[in-house]
């Protein structure tokens, strides 16, 4: 999932939405670690939700990318899918690329199984029936990232090209679409829900597009708002405590239901969860991320250390993180020190930020900055370099 590229020269950083961002990735990287490393809850019961975190990634994507499309939309600029998708490729692929070169050349010392065909990887469609545990599994959530990205352009383009009715046509399209998918993955969970998960549940509920895109559209919706009703958009800006007060609880109220009524021990997310429950979930989180950019809220005017940092690595992070824990298994366990748990979690955490930075330095700054002088906006008749609404966020 792409995170967040740098902001303009000049521009101040959101640090709500850094904040998220960098919550998002120590979520997963809890949840891996439970999975890939300790096998058990390391760090409790950020380790048993801590998938949520992709889900916050989708969310932040899907703000971050419609917002920008919407704003340059707004102002009259002509969306370019050629410059769009060029931007976007050069956002994702050199990463990608050379996590996927690695996993292709060393699949045993970084997944253990292996992975799935070459051209699922190339055409982002590896998700679509993944069996759970295979190499370079977590692609998952970047294939449908990208898969959103390319829908997303196009029903912007048509919704702009029936002119009137624009916004009504707009709300209720994210209304049906959420709708849509509770009645998909309820069909779904009643046909696979009580199968082995990893030949039912996982490869089509939790893996499959149909799934799971429509968690992307809370925060389209967030966009649409602030760029489509911003009368209405002012004044919850001017209620930073009631929107954090209504997101945090929301949040925790159903992260709270996650972990103790709707998870199913031995098995896994129950009929509730799986049709509605990320949906709600997803929704929660945007109720988050406009408390983060209310400007007199907490969020937006504390700077949480290394949140800034965590967020620009974010992208590399999720990308490296568990191949690195997963390859350092055996040499930690040869001396001795996955016996000593007070060493295990500060050495794979700093040798996966250490990986994390690298791949971020060596890899995605250049390219991001070669992006912004060959194409430095996705909209023909723009002059200049985008600015940090433009940017996104992972995905994530």
């Amino acid at each position: 999932m792409s995170s967040s590229a740098l902001p303009a020269p000049g521009s101040p950083r959101l640090h709500g939405l850094d904040t998220l961002r960098a919550a998002a990735i120590v979520l997963i990287f809890a949840y891996h670690y439970q999975v890939f490393v300790s096998g058990e809850a390391t760090f409790g019961w950020l380790s048993r939700i801590g998938w949520a975190g992709v889900d916050l990634f989708f969310v932040l994507s899907g703000y971050l990318i419609a917002n920008q499309l919407l704003g340059g939309m707004k102002r009259g600029e002509q969306l370019s899918l050629p410059r769009f998708y060029g931007r976007r490729l050069l956002r994702t692929l050199p990463n990608f690329y050379v996590v996927l070169a690695l996993y292709w050349l060393f699949p045993q010392v970084l997944g253990g199984r292996e992975p799935p065909p070459l051209w699922r990887f190339l055409t982002f469609t590896q998700n679509i029936a993944l069996t759970p545990g295979t190499a370079f599994s977590h692609a998952w959530s970047l294939c449908i990232e990208e898969q959103f990205y390319l829908l997303l352009p196009a029903a912007l383009m048509l919704g702009a090209a029936l002119k009137s009715h624009r916004r009504a046509l707009a709300w209720s399209l994210i209304g049906v679409l959420t709708v849509a998918a509770v009645l998909w993955r309820d069909h779904l969970w009643s046909r696979y829900g009580t199968q082995d998960p990893s030949q039912g549940y996982y490869p089509h509920l939790y893996y499959g597009s149909l799934a799971r895109l429509d968690e992307f559209l809370p925060g389209v919706a967030v966009a649409l708002l602030k760029q489509g009703h911003p009368a209405i958009w002012s004044t919850l800006m001017a209620r930073a405590r009631t929107l954090l007060a209504v997101g945090g609880a929301a949040a925790l109220g159903m992260l709270t239901l996650m972990l103790h009524f709707y998870y199913i021990d031995g098995y896994g997310y129950g009929r509730a969860m799986s049709s509605w429950g990320y949906s709600a979930l997803a929704w929660s989180f945007a109720l988050l991320v406009m408390a983060s950019m209310a400007p007199a809220g907490v969020l937006a005017r504390v700077k949480v250390p290394g949140a800034n940092a965590l967020a620009r690595w974010s992208y590399a992070l999720y990308l490296t993180h568990k191949p690195i824990a997963y390859a350092l298994l055996q040499p930690l366990a040869a001396m001795g020190l996955m016996r000593a748990s007070g060493w295990t979690v500060p050495v794979i955490t700093a040798i996966c930020l250490l990986g994390g930075w690298l791949l971020y330095r060596v890899v995605e700054v250049p390219f991001l900055g070669w992006r912004d002088r060959w194409i430095p906006s996705q909209f023909a008749d723009a002059t200049r370099a985008t600015t940090k609404d433009q940017r996104s966020p992972q995905h994530a």
